[in-house]
């Protein structure tokens, strides 16, 4: 990949190419930029393996490639990466421990949104594409992660932790090379996904595969730990779901546009039943993108040796330590929780760090807000997460009220998964029409047209079902547990174990993520 980049907008090489089959030239950048990333990644593994070179070697080469990616993509715009992640780790060297992470929150957030406002509102309102502030809000997350979990390593005790801060706690000052290779390495400076400082440490040095040699009840599993497991297979299945996801993406998106929701003649000529199937195939025309872009980032990370999380109980190893999303999951959640709990997984669970277990008060709008701030600057998107606040009040009380009544039988169970599935297909879709429609006009002539149905519905349901406060629940689900009795071999029955093994495992286990709100 040659390095002819233009001042601004970056390499210039591919236009042709662009121009060819029909897509803006900074999406071409971007997608050959993460094909040479993934060939970069299995050299990486194969070649700096860390039985063959140093971590100083491995942090280098993976900082340089990154930045090198970036240049290409973005031009001198890649300069603002450098920018932030400088600023912020002189404010973590310099600033005391005691608020050095709330001075990188504000200054990272805060340097992030005005590139946004300068992008959006100076340069090219309404391109919804590809753009610098892209990595940015990944770097962002990344540094404010980081700086919490630097606090929690150095400036308090462990018994004023959570199990999962424990984990993630950082004990010792990472170098500078360190903290660039974390925030730009090549394997996640275009699309991420966010990882914990720990789990990317114990890649470069080596040590990741070490701790991951456990059985479930805490037994060396000698059967599979001779050998370091190979992410081919992963590798292989992912690619193929990027395939797939990227034609169908380009075959089905142009045949269900969302714009055409707001269309005078549509409104205006077709039934309610139509809007409303029409809506829902109209936003599923637009999830492979993220599909393809997500799917692709955690290929190349598991190319390189990362995202290693065990193994199954058949033996075979997984490769989801750091996956972003599951499929299967999100097409058939049948609740708001559900599909929540599958999708951008790394950036719940970012939410979730920073937010939503230290937000002292109302941490469900305080963290759909820190969402919507981190997003951009958009009307729809804060159109978007207020409306989601709304939905996840809604859906919870319908869970803690209506769910019960249909666990009497199966098929009682079958009917209520298949009404709630349609339900939260509907919730799903209506909140985030103004997530792509992006500005505010158009977004609230959508939300007219359907007579802000969705909104009332959740007011009547708030207003309707009780829904304990949040501590309340917790404390019942502590004496619950609590109640449990152990078997007679001194474990926990199965529904006790999941439990303590779902909270000791909430940032290390990607298939037991817990939500953010």
């Amino acid at each position: 990949m040659a390095t002819e980049t233009s001042s601004c907008t970056g390499s210039t090489l591919l236009r042709p190419i662009s121009e060819f089959i029909n897509l803006p030239l900074d999406q071409v950048n971007f997608v050959v930029c993460q094909l040479f990333a993934l060939l970069m990644a299995f050299w990486f593994r194969l070649y700096l393996h860390p039985s063959k070179t140093s971590p100083f070697v491995r942090h280098v080469v993976a900082t340089l490639l990154g930045f090198y990616l970036a240049l290409f993509c973005f031009g001198w715009y890649a300069l603002h990466f450098l920018v932030q992640s400088g600023v912020t780790y002189g404010i973590m060297i310099f600033a005391g421990l005691e608020h050095m992470h709330k001075y990188c929150f504000v200054v990272a957030l805060g340097y992030l949104t005005f590139c946004q406002i300068t992008r959006v509102y100076v340069f090219d309102y309404g391109m919804y594409s590809a753009d610098f502030t892209g990595p940015m809000m990944v770097i962002t997350q990344k540094i404010t992660c980081l700086a919490f979990e630097i606090h929690d390593g150095l400036a308090r005790k462990d018994e004023q932790l959570t199990p999962s801060q424990k984990i993630l706690a950082v004990r010792k000052m990472p170098s500078l090379l360190e903290y660039l290779s974390y925030n730009c390495n090549f394997m996640s400076i275009l699309a991420g996904p966010t990882c914990s400082y720990n789990d990317y440490v114990a890649f470069v040095e080596g040590t990741a595969y070490q701790p991951k040699h456990l059985e479930s009840n805490g037994k060396e599993n000698g059967k599979y730990k001779q050998t370091e497991p190979s992410p081919r297979h992963d590798v292989i299945r992912k690619l193929a779901t990027c395939g797939v996801s990227l034609g169908v993406y380009l075959a089905v998106l142009r045949v269900f546009p969302v714009e055409h929701v707001i269309d005078d003649t549509f409104i205006a000529t077709s039934p309610f039943y139509v809007q409303v199937i029409y809506l829902y195939l109209s936003m599923l025309a637009t999830r492979p993108k993220y599909f393809f872009v997500w799917t692709l980032a955690d290929a190349i990370n598991n190319a390189a040796g990362f995202g290693f999380n065990g193994y199954n109980k058949d033996g075979t190893p997984r490769w989801d330590l750091i996956s972003n999303l599951r499929i299967m999951d999100i097409e058939f959640a049948t609740s708001f929780k559900m599909f929540l709990d599958n999708w951008n997984i790394q950036t719940a669970l970012w939410l979730k760090r920073v937010c939503y277990e230290r937000c002292p008060m109302n941490p469900t709008a305080a963290t759909f807000l820190l969402s919507a701030v981190w997003h951009g600057v958009y009307p729809g998107y804060y159109l978007t997460f207020l409306t989601g606040i709304a939905m996840t009040m809604a859906a919870r009380a319908v869970r803690h009220n209506v769910r019960p009544l249909f666990q009497g039988t199966v098929t009682h169970r079958l009917v209520y998964d298949i009404i709630t599935w349609a339900g939260t297909q509907i919730a799903i879709c209506y909140t985030v029409v103004p997530f792509v429609l992006l500005a505010v006009g158009p977004s609230l002539k959508f939300y007219r047209s359907w007579y802000c149905c969705m909104h009332l519905a959740c007011l009547l349901v708030v207003l309707a079902l009780p829904v304990k406060p949040r501590q309340q629940r917790q404390k019942v689900q502590q004496q619950n547990s609590l109640h449990q009795s152990p078997v007679q071999d001194g474990t926990m029955d199965s529904s006790s174990s999941s439990s303590s093994s779902s909270l000791l495992n909430t940032d290390s286990n990607c298939n037991q993520k817990q939500k953010t709100t």
